[in-house]
């Protein structure tokens, strides 16, 4: 089995953006939702993308964003791949390709959209999220695994992951990757690099298993 990849999100600062990277990370998540608490401006995360080494990926995170505006964003700090979490319509993920979809764990309508999205070009993988993205909260990952069986993007797992329980996750679920934002925070909104390191270990771990 190829090994798990390790996204971790919300970065804000170049610190914890080159923490993240020695620790093994896969790639890094600006986010640009200015409701966030990890909102930041496009030309900061510029700044900190430039200190990173070559092979490490980055990603925007954008949620229900204007096509001007995205435009706008990627001019400013151009990542290597679009994380949409809103409710996009195809035409728009088809202008922000490659694109990462988020997706909620609602069971009732999952299925669906997971198909759709599945069948869309512009998506080179599919995140799926708990119910309430960005609250911490985990989900039953046992009812996800029939969801996810005949999906062909890869899968990140997303949603409450935290050092002590993404070994778990991994085992149950087996995600191409993983994706952590508040359960390596120390407060919201505020990294910790020894969390970090620790859900990167946790991976590592699992995935020796």
């Amino acid at each position: 089995m190829s090994r798990t990849r390790i996204k971790i999100c919300g970065i804000r600062d170049a610190e914890n953006a080159l923490v993240a990277a020695d620790a093994g990370a896969d790639a890094i998540g600006f986010v640009f939702v200015r409701s966030s608490p990890r909102f930041i401006q496009p030309l900061d995360a510029a700044d900190i993308m430039s200190l990173l080494p070559p092979m490490v990926t980055t990603v925007g995170v954008f949620m229900d964003t204007p096509a001007e505006a995205f435009s706008d964003v990627e001019e400013d700090c151009p990542t290597h791949y679009s994380q949409l979490h809103g409710s996009e319509a195809e035409s728009l993920v088809n202008q922000c390709s490659p694109v990462i979809k988020g997706l909620k764990f609602l069971p009732e309508s999952l299925a669906e959209e997971l198909r759709r999205w599945d069948n869309c070009d512009a998506v080179e993988a599919i995140l799926i999220d708990s119910p309430a993205p960005g609250s911490g909260s985990a989900f039953d990952w046992e009812m996800l695994v029939p969801l996810v069986k005949d999906v062909n993007k890869p899968i990140f797992l997303a949603g409450g992951l935290t050092p002590e329980n993404v070994g778990q996750a991994i085992r149950i679920v087996r995600p191409y990757g993983v994706d952590v934002s508040s359960g390596v925070e120390r407060e919201r909104g505020i990294k910790d690099p020894d969390l970090i390191e620790a859900f990167c270990d946790a991976v590592r771990e699992a995935d020796r298993d």
